[in-house]
């Protein structure tokens, strides 16, 4: 294996942890309604524990209201009791074929938690990238170390993944500070 792949897996190895924290931050609630909210409310769909975008369209009409429409209106009262459960702190309004959720606004003491719960998962991603950077640079040195590549390759590859791993960082740094303006704001 050259550096040159070693850097690439690295680089390909942080981008699929950066899309993990980007789908991770979505689901962070905000004031403002969001399909992604409801993605990990499962209901149980005739005996089957399944997530709500797999039996009914949402849609977001406004940014305070989200609308869940099942293909099978048997299961709007599954529906609505699994939203109920969850713990949004969302109370659907059913008409028997459609659910309306007002989304109602954050309190101070709601937004705060959410930010410290970013942050949380903001630090969680950067240790993920720094993880990736040591163990590729532990390739490099095993790599050095059976005389397949050289220090001076070494040392470039480490250099690279260092200049990867910074770049990442700074992703993550920027979405996690673009989250919490969006959760304080609303």
């Amino acid at each position: 294996m050259d550096v040159e792949q070693v850097v690439s897996k690295a680089k390909e190895q942080m981008e699929k942890s950066l899309m993990h924290f980007k789908e991770q931050i979505a689901k962070v609630r905000t004031g403002r309604a969001n399909a992604s909210l409801l993605e990990n409310i499962k209901v149980d769909y005739y005996g089957t524990l399944t997530p709500i975008p797999q039996i009914a369209t949402i849609n977001i009409p406004d940014a305070k209201t989200i609308i869940v429409q099942p293909w099978d209106i048997s299961t709007v009262s599954s529906i609505e009791k699994a939203i109920k459960k969850s713990d949004l702190g969302f109370n659907p309004v059913s008409d028997g074929k459609v659910l309306r959720i007002p989304v109602p606004p954050l309190t101070q003491e709601r937004r705060k938690e959410l930010v410290k719960f970013t942050k949380k998962l903001s630090e969680d991603a950067k240790i993920a990238i720094r993880n990736i950077r040591r163990d590729q640079i532990e390739v490099l040195r095993k790599a050095e170390k059976d005389k397949s590549i050289s220090e001076d390759q070494r040392h470039w590859g480490e250099e690279k993944i260092q200049k990867v791993t910074d770049e990442f960082i700074k992703k993550i740094d920027e979405l996690t500070v673009s989250k919490e303006k969006e959760i304080i704001e609303e």
